[in-house]
C-alpha cells in the first residue's frame, strides 16, 4: 500500500490539535498546484512536521483534492483550515505565495477526513527519512522496508488513541503488522460544501448565478434523514432557492427539470421572479457523471418534501 506524508505547518498542526470533534480538515497548499500525482480516496495522509521537529505527529485519510479560492475554502471549513479566522488563514498563506501564485486566487485544499493527532511523547521521528530538498511531501510504500517500518510505528501508536473522529466503520484499521489496506473516511459538511460547489463550476444549479457569497450546497435528502454528503446528494443554489427548496416550494424533477410550487402566488401572492424558471432544465449540470443528483433522490425530494400546491403554478 503507498501512502502521503506531507510536510506540514506547525501552527495548523497545532491549531487543529486542540480543537475538539474535528471530523476532516483542510490541509492546504499555497499554490493551486496539485502536490501528487494520484491518491485514490482512502489514501492515509501522514503529517510531518516543519523544523525543529521533524516528527510524525498526526495524520488522516484523503477525500479528494480540489483547488478553491479562499473565501470559498474558509466558507466550506472555517476553523477545520487550522485558523481561528479567515484574516489569520490568509496571513498564514500569504508569506508562503511568491511569483505568479501570489496573484492566483485560488489554493491547493487536500481534504481529508478522520484526522488524528498523537501525544508528544509518541510523535515518530523521520530526519533520515527528508532530506533538505523534500519541502512538500513523498510517498511511501508497505512494499519497501523504510515504508513498511514507519506504518508499523503509526500504527502501534494509533493503537491506543481513541477511535478516529469520521471514520466509517465498516471495515476496521488495518492491525499492527497486519496486511494494509485503505479505509473509507465519511465526508463531512466541509467536504460537501467545496465538492458541491467545484461540481457545478461554482454557479448555481438552477439560475446560472456566479456570485460565490450568495451560492450555498443544499442537500437533496437531507443529512438529519439519512442523506449522505456526497456530491450526488446535492445541489448548489442561490440562498434563496436554497431556502425554498429547503421547505418544499421549489424542487428538481428525475428529469432535471425545475419545478415551482404554486403556494409562492397563492401565499404570498408574489413570486414571478421564480415562476419562468417552472419547467426550465437546470442551467448546470455536473460534467462528471457521478456528480450528478441522482434520480432516486431527486424523486424522495418530490415525494417527501416538495408541495405542490392547487392549480396551475405559472
Amino acid at each position: 500500500m503507498k501512502y502521503w506524508v506531507g510536510v506540514t505547518d506547525n501552527a495548523w498542526y497545532e491549531f487543529l490539535r486542540d480543537e475538539a470533534g474535528v471530523d476532516e480538515v483542510n490541509f492546504w497548499h499555497p499554490s493551486g498546484r496539485k502536490p501528487f500525482a494520484h491518491l485514490p480516496e482512502g489514501t492515509p495522509f501522514l503529517f510531518k512536521l516543519k523544523r525543529p521537529h521533524h516528527h510524525i505527529a498526526g495524520g488522516g485519510y484523503f477525500v479528494k483534492y480540489e483547488s478553491l479560492p479562499l473565501p470559498l475554502a474558509w466558507d466550506a471549513f472555517d476553523r477545520k483550515n487550522g485558523a481561528a479566522s479567515y484574516g489569520q488563514l490568509a496571513s498564514m498563506i500569504g508569506p508562503l505565495r511568491s511569483g505568479a501564485e501570489a496573484t492566483t486566487p485560488e489554493i491547493g485544499c487536500s481534504i481529508l477526513g478522520a484526522p488524528f493527532f498523537l501525544p508528544r511523547e509518541e510523535w515518530i521521528p523521520v530526519d533520515e527519512l527528508f532530506p533538505g530538498n523534500v519541502v512538500v511531501g513523498k510517498t511511501f510504500d508497505t512494499e519497501q522496508s523504510a515504508g513498511a517500518l514507519l506504518w508499523n510505528q503509526v500504527m502501534a501508536r494509533m493503537a491506543s488513541l481513541p477511535a478516529a473522529t469520521g471514520m466509517v466503520t465498516d471495515r476496521e484499521l488495518p492491525a499492527m503488522y497486519g496486511e494494509p489496506h485503505l479505509v473509507r473516511p465519511r465526508r463531512g459538511q466541509g467536504t460537501f460544501k467545496a465538492l458541491v460547489a467545484n461540481a457545478y463550476q461554482r454557479r448555481c444549479a438552477i439560475t446560472g448565478e456566479s456570485t460565490l457569497p450568495v451560492l450555498e450546497a443544499a442537500h437533496i435528502r437531507p443529512f438529519g434523514k439519512e442523506g449522505l454528503n456526497n456530491t450526488y446528494n446535492g445541489l448548489l443554489l442561490r440562498s434563496d432557492f436554497h431556502k425554498l427548496f429547503d421547505v418544499g416550494l421549489v424542487t428538481v424533477t428525475p428529469e432535471l427539470k425545475v419545478e415551482v410550487s404554486s403556494r409562492i402566488r397563492q401565499e404570498w401572492y408574489n413570486g414571478k421572479v421564480y415562476y419562468r424558471l417552472h419547467g426550465q432544465p437546470l442551467a448546470v449540470v455536473p460534467g462528471v457523471e457521478g456528480d450528478r443528483p441522482r434520480a432516486d433522490l431527486l424523486t424522495w425530494h418530490n415525494e417527501n418534501v416538495y408541495e405542490k400546491g392547487g392549480g396551475s403554478a405559472l
